[in-house]
């Protein structure tokens, strides 16, 4: 029977010698190396803009990927191996999971990670019993980061797994229901707030619809309001100062998900007085299927000083579904970076490695690749967004093209001492000129310099 004790330094060592035995920590060895196991760009302590690459991106392993994703499909059962795992629900074998994680930070270096509760602990016949078991793998959690410094990015809920979400949580048509998720979602900012969480984030996974023949739409969502709300409440009676989040979604369990984009996010915390209470967690998958790039969300969410933490991954737009893959696209990364430095960085959230591998690709070395992989890429795309910024063409462009609204009617409109009467006037006696070219492919181009 495993029985870890998280004071005892030496069972510590020696179980980390046997989950990766092949890996050894990952480190930065430049662009000319050939090691696949080693940074060619993330070099940690490296400062770009006057802040460390650690600091800029306050990257984040996601532990339902790394440790519960089993790689299957609707077509087969998983690939993965996890010889460390047993198979059972036991609290033991969710706490020695525990373990096989941390071992897994440290190697790659990595200093944050997320979780939802039913990943980290199983779901028993009751609510206390799982409650009970959530306790014992925190007990484990606290110990591990006590001892290596490794954070919790943010905490959530599994709201959308079991049957009994089936139609929703906080949306769902049952009281019953409404009332269970609350009891979750309380015990889970309850342990985020004990393992001192920087965040909590809420994704609603079934919080839409499939059908609105069968629909009270105006009421699910005074509903998903209402349970916010109590949230919040909760957060103030236990002083948790950790930042919440939406994390949007356009479709897939739901046809429509109610969390759609990151404005319809913003429309409804507006809607329902919750905007001051929560930023958003925007993730490029889903962004893609709500038909944008991630690019467009994240500016929409920055604009309105919403933009909170990233889930960091990559899609497939050649498929409708959530392929949840490792970022390898160095433009992507590129524009990614630039929303961040242009409003100065993370002051909440991080860059969450929300991503899985591959169906092929399941031996436990394989998830070593993976985050290499990303977080080289983020860091040529930080490395390429401070490049960009330094040079200034792009910004210089887009700040002439829109330098009429500096002077004149322009900057009057833009303080709001004009009317249509004015503007009336001013048209009669001042045709438009064209507005000169927008120049996009010579931007295009001069972004490709920097790649």
């Amino acid at each position: 029977m495993f029985s870890p004790n998280i004071h005892d330094t030496n069972f510590i060592a020696l179980e980390m010698s046997e989950f990766f035995p092949e890996v050894t920590s990952i480190k930065y060895e430049g662009p000319e190396s050939k090691n696949p196991l080693a940074f060619k760009h993330y070099n940690a302590d490296e400062l770009v803009e006057g802040k460390s690459m650690r600091e800029h991106f306050r990257f984040g392993a996601a532990y339902w990927h790394c440790m519960r994703n089993p790689l299957g499909d609707p077509f087969g059962p998983g690939t993965a191996q996890m010889p460390w795992d047993d198979g059972s629900d036991s609290v033991e074998n969710a706490q020695k999971r525990t373990h096989v994680f941390f071992e897994f930070l440290e190697k790659t270096g990595i200093d944050y990670y997320c979780f939802h509760d039913r990943d980290i602990a199983p779901e028993l016949g009751t609510l206390a019993e799982s409650n009970s078991a959530l306790d014992a793998v925190v007990d484990e959690l606290e110990g591990l980061q006590q001892q290596t410094g490794k954070k919790l990015l943010w905490g959530t809920a599994c709201l959308f797994v079991h049957p009994r979400y089936a139609m929703g949580a906080a949306t769902s048509p049952c009281p019953e229901v409404f009332a269970y998720a609350g009891a979750q979602v309380k015990k889970a900012i309850e342990v985020t707030h004990r393992l001192g969480g920087e965040g909590y984030t809420f994704w609603g996974g079934r919080e839409g619809y499939s059908s609105l023949i069968n629909t009270d739409l105006k009421r699910e969502l005074d509903n998903l309001g209402r349970f916010l709300h109590m949230a919040v409440d909760y957060k103030k009676e236990i002083g948790f100062e950790g930042q919440f989040y939406i994390e949007p979604k356009p479709k897939e369990p739901t046809k429509h998900q109610y969390d759609s984009d990151a404005a319809a996010c913003l429309n409804f915390l507006r809607e329902y007085d919750l905007l001051d209470h929560f930023k958003l967690n925007i993730e490029t998958n889903h962004a893609i299927l709500a038909g944008h790039t991630v690019e467009h969300d994240l500016k929409v969410a920055s604009a309105a000083e919403a933009l909170g933490s990233i889930d960091a991954n990559a899609g497939d737009e050649l498929l409708g579904w959530d392929t949840d893959q490792f970022p390898t696209n160095i433009y992507d990364a590129t524009r990614i970076m630039l929303v961040l430095l242009d409003m100065g960085g993370f002051t909440t959230g991080g860059l969450n490695f929300d991503a899985k591998r591959r169906r092929e690709s399941h031996e436990p070395v394989d998830l070593f690749h993976a985050h290499v992989g990303g977080m080289d890429t983020f860091a040529r795309g930080l490395k390429a967004a401070a490049a960009i910024r330094a040079d200034g063409r792009m910004k210089e462009f887009v700040a002439k093209r829109y330098g009429g609204w500096d002077e004149g009617v322009g900057a009057k409109i833009e303080r709001g001492e004009s009317n249509l009467t004015e503007l009336e006037a001013h048209a009669l006696s001042n045709e438009p000129k064209p507005p000169s070219s927008g120049r996009q492919e010579m931007l295009e181009n001069l972004f490709n310099e920097f790649i």
